[in-house]
């Protein structure tokens, strides 16, 4: 194999000059540029990217913080970024904190990224003082994703959850429903996510305007996964008189409450409507009426908006899409798909 010594001896050159000249740099001349370039062709020489980087100081690689990659939408992001990055000459450096605190102050607090990446992307990760500043110590570029947390001058590519709780509720509204039960979030979650807060507060700003009171026994706290669905659904059927419809903060959530619900001997969308938030890739299978987020299309937009400023070769071009700065958030839209869980009550 042709190293890059046989280079610098055949154009008479060190092996510095070489790197310099092949990596395009304005130092060497033109005519010792031809030389090298010369040589290079003669012998083959093909450029290692990863000694390339390392010469001009970087790792070429992008570290990825998730809370956990087994969740649909983290995982969708992670392809997403992944697929990107490749296609622009950065490798993936996954750091999936399985939902465990200990893992996240780990990894954000201490020296574990320094020389390890040229830049970072946090992905719904829950951020507190003592992690800004230890960012601002790593001083990386950065951004986040889906993040209620915002780090000084990095972008921030989300939806806007409130938004999107408030089109789900508004969809049972526009049906007839008026006694609409809610699932959400854990707030004791070791990681203490935020997501769930912004859509509950739309569930029940959207009550409002339509002149209902939100009622705290038609509201029930879980995990976002099926299990914890299913879980929430349960204890609202062990409370009383069952809702007409249910909004779920995300569509894991929605599943699991379909499934109590028949478990029940209740139907659905006869008995009981049910709407999520996500568009998940099982949604359309299960008929599921969703407000649909884009997970990919935020990971791709994020990756771009990262290597933008690290000058990185972009082959997947985001169409229609903008960047911003540290201080102004993309904000994605969502949209409603009506699918075959959700009907106009039943008349009692």
């Amino acid at each position: 194999m042709t190293k890059i010594d046989d280079v610098a001896r055949l154009a008479g050159v060190s092996t510095a000059t070489v790197s310099r000249a092949l990596r395009g740099l304005p130092t060497v001349s033109a005519a010792t540029r031809r030389r090298v370039l010369a040589a290079a062709e003669q012998l083959d020489y093909a450029v290692s990217p990863s000694a390339s980087r390392l010469a001009g100081g970087r790792t070429g690689t992008v570290a990825v913080v998730v809370p956990r990659i087994t969740r649909w939408f983290f995982s969708t992001v992670v392809e997403a970024v992944e697929e990107y990055l490749h296609h622009s000459g950065y490798d993936l450096l996954l750091y999936n904190l399985g939902g465990r605190e200990q893992i996240r102050q780990r990894v954000l607090r201490t020296a574990n990224l320094h020389k390890r990446v040229d830049a970072m992307m946090l992905v719904a990760t829950p951020l507190r003082p003592a992690d800004l500043t230890a960012l601002a110590t790593l001083d990386l570029p950065g951004v986040t994703i889906s993040s209620g947390s915002r780090v000084p001058n990095w972008p921030c590519v989300r939806i806007d959850d409130v938004a999107a709780a408030r089109m789900a509720t508004r969809h049972l509204l526009d049906l007839g429903h008026r006694r609409i039960a809610h699932i959400s979030g854990d707030p004791d979650d070791e990681l203490a996510f935020t997501t769930h807060l912004d859509r509950r507060r739309g569930y029940q700003a959207e009550l409002r305007a339509a002149g209902l009171r939100p009622d705290p026994s038609l509201d029930v706290e879980s995990s976002f996964t099926i299990d914890g669905g299913n879980r929430a659904a349960a204890e609202l059927l062990a409370r009383g008189v069952p809702p007409t419809a249910i909004v779920a903060a995300c569509d894991e959530m929605a599943m699991g409450a379909m499934t109590a619900l028949r478990d029940a001997g209740l139907r659905v969308p006869q008995d009981v409507s049910v709407v999520g938030i996500d568009d998940h890739d099982l949604a359309g299978v299960l008929g599921l009426s969703t407000v649909a987020q884009p997970a990919a299309e935020q990971g791709r937009l994020a990756a771009r908006m990262l290597l933008d400023p690290l000058g990185a070769r972009n082959l997947s071009p985001i169409i229609g899409q903008r960047t911003a700065d540290g201080d102004t958030p993309v904000i994605l839209p969502t949209r409603l798909v009506v699918r075959e869980s959700t009907a106009p009550p039943r008349a009692h």
